[in-house]
């Protein structure tokens, strides 16, 4: 299975998300038929603009078919999406503006920050705050019951990455992170993971500016440690630089990645040279057919200008996750009821892949995937 190389949205796609930020009308629900709003900020532009592309129009294309079948279950789906360019005080801003313009929850925030700042927005207006891209773990404690997480925690992917690194024989494990909550998180994730599976603590850690090609410092502190793995907790292009600058070092251990860094993206960034490269995924391939989520994914994909990524996927997950809540919520539907279905949804079958809404930090409902990426864009597990 080959990565695109380039587009992970239509350009059509792109634009159509794009038009939402100047606040157009939102469309109309079916004649006798109760609409439930999902409001959502994303980062259509700025730093993390491709991945934010992409889940969107993954949860979009799944609420566009919903609201298209045939057989209706009495009520429909509006997706109300507004850009926040990755910035928290924006992601802040929209959830009061969606919640004040009547959505009944957030949904879909990405970012660790901007998905904290959306979670706590949520919690002054005693909304509910579903299937944030990249929160932070403090998200998961139990004291927030208003949030419920499709994804795997931070700290699932870290034990992960740290246990197939101990696997290796590589106990000198550095990190490179992003100098933002998403860059400390990780951080914070990878140290707990050592510290958990009992293994030596980390050799060394950097930070470098988020999304930027800034990384000679960085590549100079962790040269000197000689680490045999590095885990990254970054963007596409931090990672992309800090991996080629790295190399030229004459470094030749193992690079590890977050899901956060976009699959996609990173193979655009580094062409040839993502050989080798490790990357944690936590949706099943784009690509596999057997899976029936990913075949359901793929038919809808076939009807749009859509192009198959993780991300995208993901947001078509998050979105049948929630109107699965939906559904068993009953009628009439309510934020109580709502709430209540989603606290039960502990071990649901999505389509062939497992979802945990009530997650803690630690989850073993879940698989987590560790790909690693060939020259050519293939993809081997």
């Amino acid at each position: 299975m080959n990565i695109a190389r380039r587009s992970v949205l239509g350009t059509a796609m792109a634009a159509g998300l794009a038009s939402l930020v100047g606040g157009s009308a939102w469309g109309q629900a079916k004649p006798g038929t109760r609409k439930i709003v999902l409001g959502q900020s994303v980062p259509l532009t700025g730093a993390a603009s491709e991945i934010g592309l992409a889940f969107a129009a993954g949860a979009k294309l799944y609420v566009d078919a919903f609201n298209a079948r045939k057989v209706s279950p009495g009520y429909s789906l509006e997706l109300r999406q507004l850009d926040d360019g990755y910035a928290p005080a924006k992601a802040t801003a929209n959830a009061k503006k969606l919640l004040a313009d009547g959505a009944d929850l957030l949904f879909g925030f990405v970012g660790t920050a901007s998905s904290d700042a959306g979670a706590a927005v949520a919690a002054q207006e005693n909304a509910l705050f579903f299937a944030p891209f990249a929160a932070s773990d403090a998200l998961r404690d139990a004291s927030h019951a208003n949030v419920f997480h499709v994804r795997p925690s931070m700290a699932d992917e870290a034990f992960k990455m740290v246990r197939h690194c101990a696997t290796l024989g590589q106990g000198r494990i550095a990190v490179l992170a992003e100098d933002d909550a998403m860059g400390r998180a990780g951080l914070a994730a990878v140290t707990q993971a050592l510290a958990e599976q009992k293994l030596p603590p980390l050799v060394g850690s950097a930070f470098v500016p988020v999304n930027s090609d800034k990384v000679d410092a960085a590549v100079a502190a962790l040269a000197k440690v000689q680490p045999q793995a590095i885990i990254q907790v970054s963007l596409f292009n931090s990672t992309a630089a800090f991996i080629r600058k790295m190399r030229k070092t004459g470094y030749a251990g193992s690079f590890l990645n977050f899901s956060v860094v976009g699959i996609d993206p990173l193979f655009t960034a580094l062409g040839k040279e993502i050989g080798g490269v490790v990357v944690s995924q936590v949706v099943p391939s784009p690509r596999s057919s057997a899976t029936p989520i990913v075949k359901e994914y793929l038919a809808a994909i076939d009807t749009s200008d859509q192009t198959p990524s993780y991300e995208s996927l993901e947001g078509y997950i998050a979105a049948k996750t929630l109107a699965e809540a939906v559904r068993r919520a009953g009628k009439p539907y309510d934020k109580a009821s709502l709430q209540k279905a989603m606290t039960s949804m502990t071990d649901y079958d999505v389509g062939g892949f497992r979802i945990n809404l009530r997650a803690g930090v630690r989850d073993s409902v879940r698989a987590i995937d560790l790909v690693t990426i060939t020259p050519d864009g293939k993809i081997v597990r």
